[in-house]
């Protein structure tokens, strides 16, 4: 049978049912094992296949049921992702056949094989992804073949520029969009949150579009959900830049290198963060929401993403590299990442630093504070009208004299604010304590590992969770004092986090001259 016939063949159409089962940006169908079309066609599990519905079509991974409860035999199921995209009622009659293997496969067979891909490559290859076409197991397969080592610099461009591509483009009209971005691996580290409002406040433009958490226990989207909506409708966040200078929204939404999305829901179980991938993810995103200028922060640090200074100057070439043939302004900036930015690990308590440090609280992390300023600062910097060196006192001076504040409440209020008191968050309330069992000077905190301990409490997904830390690096402790709190929703939460805890606390403490150094610009 063809792919046409299907459609003209009365017996070959299905009713439609959505199956309430999130498949997280994969297309999947679900066919009765005794579906008469199902035998006709001789479809196997995992087979791709071509739904049909209304004018508008799908690739799509097929899985077989045995339960007539969940799709009977004259219906074809579709996944929370799948149902979306055909955009029809539930019942609407839809026509499956046989599907076409992707444009791309053949060039990615040749990346599978350590071959060097072209421009036009990379664009079928991203394309297929971005349109669904491709399945997680393709999708497994592309990101191993793309890891490390396995792509030179000129490959990445073509892989952020076919990124790019696929998805849509803003322009604000302006020769100075500014952007700040972190490549993550430090818990807490919510300087965007201040770095956005402070920069919106001097009169620039700063279309702040964040992902979710992908390996941590909050991202920037996450942390801005507790305070407002962050899943906007395109033209509302065209309107909320255009009127505050700045948002803070969850770049989904918007449609921007959608094919990135895509692949992060393979890299996150996977735990991988590639630096091509990196590389590519980031500057993608910023070039299609209208970016001129990017200061880019690489924390180093005994556990953070990048360990050293050598391994940091080479994923800056990288970085400059593509964004140069981008036409991106970038300032990278390395950052001292020897332990957790702030005090709260987890969305509400990373909220609820942000806001103290933008209350100008005195009880508000120093750290989270500093580092906010200097990164603002050096985006105030990119305006050639402000002199070299004077950035941080004039962010200084906006943070101090409370228009930073105004600046976060106005987008809070344009984006739909949500309750929120910074003095009395609301915060799981199922909790427990982990002590020193020695006396001395705290000389390491593992990132990684307080990061685990946050997760496996509930953060992200269970926003009141998370880690509240008590001590930092270079305090002095006793016996019995508290190094962190933990918060979770769930009894089976906090005793993952118990357990973890139990297995490693994720403090070392020491002498005063074991304590790391790292030579970093702040």
């Amino acid at each position: 049978m063809n792919k046409d016939s299907s459609i003209d063949n009365p017996s070959s159409l299905l009713a439609l049912r959505r199956v309430a089962i999130d498949t997280y940006h994969e297309n999947v169908v679900y066919l009765n094992r005794d579906c008469a079309l199902y035998r006709a066609e001789g479809f196997q599990a995992l087979s791709k296949v071509e739904v049909r519905a209304n004018g508008r079509k799908i690739v799509a991974t097929l899985n077989v049921v045995d339960d007539i409860t969940i799709v009977g035999c004259s219906e074809v199921g579709l996944s929370e992702d799948a149902f979306a995209q055909l955009a029809v009622a539930d019942g609407h009659t839809a026509s499956v056949s046989q599907a076409d293997p992707p444009e791309s496969m053949e060039a990615l067979h040749r990346k599978i094989n350590g071959e060097r891909l072209s421009k036009d490559d990379f664009l079928l290859i991203v394309r297929d992804i971005a349109q669904h076409h491709y399945s997680k197991i393709e999708l497994t397969a592309f990101v191993i073949a793309t890891n490390r080592g396995e792509m030179d610099r000129e490959e990445v461009y073509f892989l952020a520029e076919a990124m790019v591509a696929c998805g849509r483009r803003l322009d604000w009209h302006s020769d100075l969009v500014v952007d700040k971005h972190c490549i993550g691996g430090i818990p807490g580290n919510r300087t965007s949150m201040l770095v956005v409002p402070i920069v919106a406040a001097h009169g620039m433009l700063c279309p702040k579009t964040s992902s979710r958490a992908i390996t941590s226990p909050a991202g920037t989207a996450d942390t801005m959900a507790v305070l407002a909506n962050v899943e906007l409708p395109f033209e509302k966040l065209l309107e909320i830049v255009r009127d505050h200078r700045a948002c803070l929204a969850w770049g989904g939404t918007a449609d921007l290198s959608p094919a990135d999305d895509v692949l992060i829901s393979v890299e996150r179980p996977l735990s991988l963060d590639s630096p091509a991938q990196m590389v590519a993810s980031i500057l993608s995103k910023k070039i299609a929401a209208g970016s001129t200028h990017l200061v880019l922060d690489i924390p180093i640090g005994p556990t953070a993403k990048v360990r050293s200074m050598p391994e940091a100057q080479r994923l800056r070439q990288l970085f400059e590299y593509v964004a140069s043939r981008m036409n991106l302004s970038l300032d990278v900036v390395i950052t001292d990442g020897r332990q957790p930015i702030g005090f709260g690990i987890g969305p509400v308590l990373e909220a609820r630093d942000v806001m103290q440090v933008l209350e100008n609280d005195p009880r508000a992390p120093i750290d989270l504070r500093q580092k906010a300023l200097r990164l603002a600062g050096r985006l105030i910097e990119c305006n050639p009208d402000v002199r070299g060196g004077d950035g941080f006192a004039i962010a200084r001076d906006i943070l101090d004299s409370g228009r930073a504040l105004a600046s976060m409440n106005a987008i809070i209020k344009a984006q739909g604010a949500r309750p929120f008191n910074y003095k009395q968050p609301q915060l799981g309330a199922l909790t427990f304590e982990v002590l020193a069992n020695a006396t001395g000077v705290v000389t390491a905190i593992d990132n990684f590992h307080i990061a685990r301990i946050a997760r496996f409490a509930g953060a992200p997904k269970v926003e009141r969770a998370g880690v509240d830390l008590m001590r930092k690096l270079g305090d002095a402790v006793k016996v019995g004092d508290v190094l962190y709190r933990v918060h979770a929703d769930y009894s089976s939460d906090l005793e993952f986090a118990r357990q973890s805890s139990n297995k490693l606390s994720g403090y070392t403490l020491g002498d005063a001259k074991d304590l790391p150094r790292v030579f970093v610009e702040f």
